[in-house]
């Protein structure tokens, strides 16, 4: 299986936790030809779909340690057609590029493509969790959005709650995200403004959020493939951070799904596959879904750390991905033959 990872710079992996270096990790060991590139390598020649890729070698035997697998890895650069990849492993921080997109249309007809473009365009933003509330479901907090600092300000008066969350639509990692009390009402009014006013005057939209009690205690994190939790963890505020997310200074705990926490999983697993949405990560708060995140969910090594699994959570993303590819070459071959049949005739 030949597979290429658009995902950040090589340069920005932290070798010792990151989860994109697990998965190439868990390729390379099993022997598959694994290439990388970055939103921007992408380009059309002659017609064709294509990128500047870093190929990385062949290894004879693969460290055991994430971080001695980055040091010893050879990487050398080829400009290689993207239909020609058994699967794309999309990998890359948001926010999401359109235009990036656009140039993976040319190919997802060829190429299995993990997660889904459409799927990626309907869930790349907060958003996407709304698609789960209606009037007869409790799994999300009651959630606003919009860009319009007097509505936003109307609904945290009228809110029962002291306090209350707010962020960027688009962004990532805890980034952005900040507590809001009325008590400090006198503030909000800058800090919309903030939030909402780009310095070249167009207008972001932010999300609004009731706050969840327990949240200061943390959230957890369930990484989800094809529709079904593979692992767990809670993540714990550093002491003077509300926010859970390890890149923000939060640790890691061991957590066992509660039966609220499972129902939601079960509950929104067959939108996730319908949608093409095969390998996501989401954030559960006090048994409430708070974020879906599909562009490059991370948790792998932490989990694997705090439960010293036998079965690492990267081998059950790389099977499903053979699994896929064999699906599809089995199809291809179905069809191969039954169309000679019918020359044949």
């Amino acid at each position: 299986m030949n597979i290429c990872f658009i995902m950040y710079p090589w340069e920005n992996i932290d070798p010792d936790n990151d989860t994109t270096l697990a998965l190439i990790k868990e390729c390379v060991k099993r022997n598959h030809g694994v290439a990388m590139c970055i939103p921007a390598d992408l380009t059309i020649r002659n017609s064709v779909t294509t990128a500047n890729c870093s190929v990385i070698n062949r290894m004879e035997k693969t460290p055991s340690s994430l971080k001695s697998f980055y040091n010893k890895v050879k990487i050398r650069e080829e400009m290689l057609p993207l239909a020609g990849f058994d699967v794309i492993f999309f990998r890359a921080n948001p926010p999401l590029d359109p235009i990036m997109l656009n140039f993976l249309d040319s190919v997802k007809d060829d190429v299995f493509i993990m997660n889904s473009l459409e799927g990626m365009r309907e869930a790349n933003n907060k958003l996407y969790t709304a698609a789960f509330g209606d009037a007869h479901s409790n799994i999300i907090p009651a959630t606003h959005v919009s860009k319009s600092k007097r509505y936003l300000i109307k609904q945290i008066k009228e809110s029962t709650a002291d306090k209350m969350i707010l962020k960027p639509l688009n962004g990532f990692g805890g980034s952005g995200v900040i507590l809001i009390e009325k008590s400090a009402m006198s503030n909000i009014n800058s800090l919309l403004d903030f939030y909402i006013t780009n310095s070249d005057g167009s207008s972001s939209y932010v999300i609004l959020q009731d706050y969840i009690e327990g949240a200061d205690q943390g959230d957890v994190r369930i990484l989800i493939l094809n529709g079904e939790p593979v692992g767990a963890m809670k993540r714990v505020p550093g002491s003077d951070d509300h926010r859970s997310n390890v890149s923000a200074g939060g640790s890691v705990q061991k957590h066992s799904l509660t039966k609220e926490e499972k129902a939601l999983c079960k509950q929104i697993g067959p939108k996730l596959v319908n949608d093409g949405l095969y390998f996501v990560g989401i954030d559960v708060i006090g048994g409430k879904l708070v974020e879906v995140n599909v562009m490059s969910p991370g948790g792998i090594t932490y989990i694997n750390k705090v439960y010293k699994l036998k079965t690492k959570i990267e081998e059950k993303v790389i099977d499903f991905l053979e699994m896929k590819v064999l699906d599809k070459l089995q199809a291809f071959d179905r069809r191969t033959r039954l169309r000679k049949a019918v020359q044949d005739a």
